[in-house]
């Protein structure tokens, strides 16, 4: 039985037959896919408070699907030796130091902060990445079979018919 898309090529080539033939070398080919637009179906469903750890908070929800990082971003941090502290005597505890103290807890703080946010999506989109890989080399591997069949038919074919 055949499929309405099947027809529909079996027209298209009877009415190419009908005018003009075509050169035997050109083909129909299908315009390229662009990669970012094809969603493959992963099974991910990753725990809703590591999604909250991994968000900015009072932003959108991080979603590892679409999320890219460049480059700069997944380079290893070098490793910067920490300065020595220096003991700062009571007497000279003023209000200006106090100030730059509060004012460094803050900065670090947030730069943890921040660097904690960014190795929690590294970790949430590496395991997306990961399921996603895992179901494309299955994809992969059924189309592999799809084509070894469709092959194997074109041979028989081509054997008791002659070259296409």
């Amino acid at each position: 039985p055949a499929s309405s898309s099947s027809t529909a090529v079996y027209q298209q080539s009877e009415a190419a037959s009908s005018t003009e033939s075509p050169p035997q070398n050109e083909r129909n080919t299908p315009s390229p896919i662009d990669p970012d637009c094809v969603e493959v179906e992963v099974n991910f469903n990753p725990d809703p408070a590591d999604l909250v750890l991994s968000s900015v908070p009072g932003g959108e929800l991080f979603n590892p699907r679409k999320h890219k990082f460049t480059e700069e971003d997944l380079k290893p941090q070098p490793m910067i030796k920490k300065a020595k502290k220096v003991f700062v005597p009571d007497e000279q505890k003023d209000e200006k130091y106090w100030t730059r103290r509060k004012k460094n807890n803050v900065a670090a703080k947030r730069s943890r902060d921040a660097r904690r946010l960014k190795e929690n999506q590294i970790t949430i989109r590496a395991a997306f990445l990961e399921k996603e890989n895992t179901a494309l080399r299955t994809e992969v591997a059924e189309l592999r079979k799809e084509v070894g069949r469709c092959k194997n038919i074109v041979s028989k074919y081509e054997t008791r018919y002659g070259p296409l």
